[in-house]
């Protein structure tokens, strides 16, 4: 393992961008920046100047150089990728990572890329970072750059936007700071327009003890919260806006995919959950809701964003769903189930109030958990929203993250 001090990597395919990666070495350089460059060619095992070669990188694959060097060129992409990033796992000299290129580099690097901590300075210029960049990005705090032109050759263009990337990358290696020892434990909290009230009285109660981290559950919020806390980021998890979970199994357009609640089936993680916003699945304008579901309650949020309400059926699948992830949970848990509604449109006189739907999910999640003195599912008589359900989900806060009895 490197023990080197922390260094921008410079990552790129020198078989055909040997002159731009260069630029950017010499760039950084000139800010007083160590540079170690790597090449990530597929196209064969040459040494091209690069500091390390992608021979090097390929030998990190778990089967070896040749798993990479196929000459299949989409297989070699993606072994050269795994590569990369357990070739940056070993080390401890990573200052920064910058990848410059096109689809193909984008392809290569942004994996490793999404591999390093948060905090981490990643920078990745593409020719495809004007467009959709969330299968790049994913949940990582990557920063991308749209270089204006294709990465071929230097040019007036291309060396301006790439001298602005060595700078931003210099920067952000130079300033970096160690966290600080003495931070408060930290809580990854999710949270929804609608559980907005909940969330922040939770947030408020708990200012002192902990750093409270607040994830808008869009599908990517719920991603990054599972990372962070994959990561090791969190003493604990205060998940009281399981939405997505609704949107995954209804088709809903904000689902954070099927490992949502999946980070706490890995690591003794102390989690605190609620239903928060499970009575909706999210799609975007009106016209995109499937005919199939035309005739629920639907709600308009705005003209980009059109709310369709669960059914008693959603509820039971949902609640089936998330007692299956409790069950799996090997630390402290805590669901809590408010009684009286689980969102702002979920109450007596507003447009997703349904007792009987809720009923469904409640009684399933109820049913289906194997409940212990560990796990336990804690019926609430109050609205998500209110004070009562806030000083519940407190308490049962300070119940899972309390230290454990020595005798």
């Amino acid at each position: 393992m490197s023990t080197s001090p922390a260094a921008a990597w410079v990552v790129g395919t020198f078989d055909t961008k040997a002159e731009e990666l260069g630029y950017l070495c010499e760039r950084i350089r000139a800010q007083g920046v160590a540079v170690i460059s790597v090449d990530v060619s597929t196209s064969g095992p040459a040494d091209r100047g690069a500091l390390i070669s992608a021979h090097e990188v390929a030998s990190h694959h778990p089967e070896g150089a040749d798993a990479v060097f196929t000459g299949e060129r989409g297989s070699a992409v993606g072994a050269m990728a795994q590569a990369l990033v357990r070739l940056l796992r070993g080390r401890t000299d990573v200052g920064g990572v910058i990848g410059a290129g096109g689809s193909g580099a984008a392809a290569l690097v942004a994996p490793a890329l999404r591999s390093l901590p948060v905090g981490c300075p990643k920078l990745l210029v593409s020719t495809l970072a004007s467009g959709d960049v969330r299968p790049f990005v994913g949940s990582a705090d990557i920063a991308m750059l749209y270089p204006v032109v294709d990465i071929s050759g230097l040019n007036r263009i291309s060396r301006q936007v790439l001298s602005n990337a060595a700078h931003a990358m210099a920067g952000m290696v130079r300033a970096r700071s160690a966290p600080d020892a003495h931070a408060l434990p930290c809580l990854g909290l999710s949270m929804f327009g609608v559980t907005t009230p909940c969330v922040q009285g939770v947030t408020r109660a708990l200012q002192g003890e902990f750093e409270c981290l607040v994830f808008h559950a869009t599908g990517n919020g719920g991603q990054t919260l599972e990372k962070l806390a994959d990561d090791g980021h969190l003493a604990a998890m205060v998940d009281l806006t399981t939405t997505e979970v609704a949107d995954l199994l209804c088709g809903g357009v904000l689902s954070a995919g099927d490992d949502r609640m999946g980070a706490a089936t890995r690591r003794p993680l102390p989690y605190v959950g609620s239903c928060g916003a499970l009575d909706m699945i999210n799609f975007w304008a009106r016209a995109s809701v499937p005919e199939a579901l035309a005739d629920r309650p639907i709600h308009l949020h705005n003209d980009n964003v059109t709310l369709v309400r669960t059914t008693p059926q959603d509820g039971e699948r949902i609640g089936r769903w998330i007692a299956e992830r409790l069950n799996r949970m090997p630390g402290p848990v805590r669901f809590l189930i408010p009684e009286g509604g689980v969102s702002a449109l979920d109450a007596p006189g507003q447009p997703f109030w349904w007792p009987e739907a809720d009923a469904a999910l409640f009684d399933a999640i109820e049913r289906h958990t194997e409940q212990s003195p560990r796990r336990r599912v804690l019926r609430v008589p109050a609205h998500i929203n209110d004070a009562s359900f806030i000083a519940a989900v407190v308490a049962a806060v300070h119940s899972v993250t309390a230290p454990a009895d020595p005798r």
